[in-house]
């Protein structure tokens, strides 16, 4: 993932925690937070950054491709219905995630 993708995924995701909220029943769900979470979780099982529970780096190449399978399967749902920053943050993270993924795992194949 590109440092740049990596930091707006970081950044939505820590702004969204540094919100204060007074219960969890007070958090709004955005469409680009939901992208974030799902980019941010993809790349802990990856294995590109520490798992934020423990700090260590865990990869679980699986679940890496459940979460990019369902970004993909979001995009195609979504389509023609997210505005401009949404679409790019979905398609920036897909392609960036993908491209680690066929990195890690000989013979896989992008299937964008």
């Amino acid at each position: 993932m590109t440092e740049k993708t990596s930091n707006v995924i970081l950044q939505t995701m820590e702004d969204d925690l540094k919100t204060p909220k007074e219960d969890i029943s007070s958090y709004e769900i955005d469409f680009l937070g939901y992208i974030a979470s799902l980019a941010f979780q993809a790349m802990v099982f990856l294995g590109e950054i520490p798992s934020p529970v423990n700090q260590k780096i865990e990869k679980n190449i699986p679940q890496a491709k459940l979460l990019i399978d369902t970004l993909v399967v979001l995009r195609e749902k979504t389509k023609g219905n997210l505005n401009e920053q949404e679409s790019r943050m979905m398609e920036t993270s897909i392609y960036e995630l993908q491209i680690k993924y066929v990195e890690q795992v000989p013979g896989a194949k992008k299937s964008a």
